[in-house]
């Protein structure tokens, strides 16, 4: 049993999700955005990816360590299929519409990627392999990548539950050597390719997950022996020191760390002392925040393109007012495809499971997913 009662559902880290992703808009989007300078910190929005990985090995380990550690009552399959409901239809319906847009985009005669409708890596986006070097270009939804390399992680899952669960007595060590192991192999991957792993994406996206999914794991250890004490001030330091290395352009693995440091210091924090990060408008965006992630490319391609033309700012660098308008497009349609895709499709892949499944693998999907643990439990599907 968990030496310590942890609490329902971490409403903080949910909140932490929106964050991230709200991260990783702004650097997408500020290139369209007609001014004269870039924060340093926005440059470094695609380490809210990093973020997202860190956290989900966190949770991951929250809800199956118990089970998948020692191997007794863990069904792989139902974890796998649990997995499948969360990411892939939202995939593939983001995958469909860049390739309607794309298209559409060529017959309207606006200018879009060469790349985007690169068909060889088709087959590799519909397994959710694109991640591994099997795709030829960064095609399509190219946010997607990173959903790619978390399918990577999970069907890895239980290599990484097995060396959690006996390193369980010894939290501190196991986080000491996740957090070495992945500095290590942060300097040898930019020594040997030129560029940071934090970088990497459709070629050596499933190896950039690695590091940062073990620091998780790891951290959930700490977490599971005993909450951090004064977890506010643990998050509030780690987050400064993020935002600090961020903004300063410090070394990116530098932020991977401080992001530990705030998802452990949040995870400590009693959701009745959290403020805003357990707030009815904050968990809900948390909520969204995997479809803001995944349609921020559509709508960006859409909205810019349609917006330049109106304004006709043919480099695509729109006014404030007009770039904001197409930034609040990205949580409308957000919202539209959790409710109208996401959250239903997950419904029904696991009902799915519960009625032709074994009745073991239904309630392990049901009861177990990352999705009970963060949300408060009227919001539950």
């Amino acid at each position: 049993m968990t030496p310590v009662q942890t609490p329902p559902d971490l409403r903080a880290l949910t909140t932490l999700r929106f964050l991230a992703a709200l991260w990783v808009v702004l650097f997408a989007a500020w290139p369209h955005l007609d001014v004269g300078f870039v924060p340093v910190a926005v440059t470094r929005g695609y380490l809210g990816v990093e973020v997202f990985f860190v956290l989900s090995g966190f949770i991951l380990s929250h809800v199956y360590l118990e089970a998948a550690g020692p191997r007794e009552g863990f069904s792989y399959r139902g974890f796998l299929w649990a997995r499948i409901a969360r990411v892939f239809p939202l995939h593939l319906v983001t995958l469909a519409g860049m390739i309607a847009l794309g298209a559409g985009a060529t017959v309207a005669g606006l200018t879009v990627s060469e790349s985007l409708l690169d068909w060889r890596s088709l087959p590799a986006h519909l397994t959710l392999t694109h991640a591994w070097g099997l795709a030829s270009s960064a095609a399509f939804n190219h946010p997607s990548w990173s959903i790619s390399a978390e399918w990577f992680a999970y069907l890895s899952f239980p290599a990484f539950a097995f060396a959690a669960w006996r390193m369980r007595e010894r939290p501190v060590l196991a986080t000491a050597i996740a957090a070495g192991a992945a500095l290590a192999l942060y300097a040898v991957f930019e020594r040997a390719a030129g560029f940071s792993l934090t970088e990497a994406t459709f070629r050596w996206g499933a190896l950039r997950i690695v590091p940062c999914f073990a620091l998780g794991c790891a951290l959930y250890l700490v977490h599971r022996r005993a909450p951090v004490r004064h977890g506010a001030v643990v998050a509030l330091v780690s987050g400064a020191a993020l935002l600090g290395c961020a903004a300063m352009g410090l070394w990116d693995p530098l932020v991977v760390l401080c992001a530990g440091g705030l998802i452990l210091g949040l995870a400590g924090v009693d959701n009745a002392r959290a403020g805003v990060f357990a707030s009815r408008a904050g968990v809900y965006l948390g909520e969204i925040s995997y479809s803001i992630y995944m349609v921020c490319a559509p709508v960006l391609l859409l909205g810019v393109n349609v917006a330049a033309r109106l304004t006709g700012a043919d480099d695509k660098k729109l006014h404030i007012i007009v770039w904001l308008g197409v930034l609040a497009l990205i949580p409308v349609a957000a919202a539209l495809t959790y409710h109208l895709v996401e959250r239903p499709s997950r419904k029904a892949l696991r009902g799915l499971a519960t009625r032709y499944g074994s009745g073991q693998e239904g309630a392990t999907a049901q009861t177990n997913s990352p999705e009970r643990v963060l949300q408060p439990s009227k919001t539950i599907v």
